[in-house]
């Protein structure tokens, strides 16, 4: 039988390490949400920029492809670890997608999007000199 002394208390760290933990568990929930909504498009709005429309549908087939399967997250483009931004190369141009997070009616800010009741994801596909 374990007396109190022996016992570990999950709550003995400081407040900084409760609002630490807090914050990762918020990333880590809007991380798999876009991840969802990157890779099926499910869930939110695509928008695709002039830029992108100008090279054409089978471009736009590609690089809606590479969107989807885009894994290349890094502290450098992924501060967060949110995966709400990436970029690559394509046929020369360099092409970004961007997760925005915006109310149900799309009319202002989402307040909670780790919260997709809540949260309207916009993800704009574009080329990286229209930014």
């Amino acid at each position: 039988m374990m007396n109190n002394t022996d016992q570990t208390n999950a709550c003995d760290g400081s407040e900084h390490d409760a609002v630490s933990i807090a914050e990762a568990a918020r990333s880590t929930i809007i991380r798999c949400l876009n991840d969802t909504f990157r890779t099926t498009f499910a869930g939110g709005q695509v928008m695709l920029t002039q830029g992108i429309l100008a090279l054409g549908g089978e471009a736009q087939r590609i690089i809606l492809e590479r969107v989807r399967a885009f894994d290349d997250f890094c502290t450098d483009n992924d501060p967060h670890g949110e995966h709400d931004f990436g970029a690559f190369d394509h046929a020369g141009e360099r092409v970004a997608f961007k997760i925005d997070y915006y109310d149900r009616s799309l009319t202002y800010g989402s307040e909670n999007p780790a919260d997709a009741s809540i949260t309207r994801r916009v993800m704009t596909i574009m080329l990286m000199d229209e930014w």
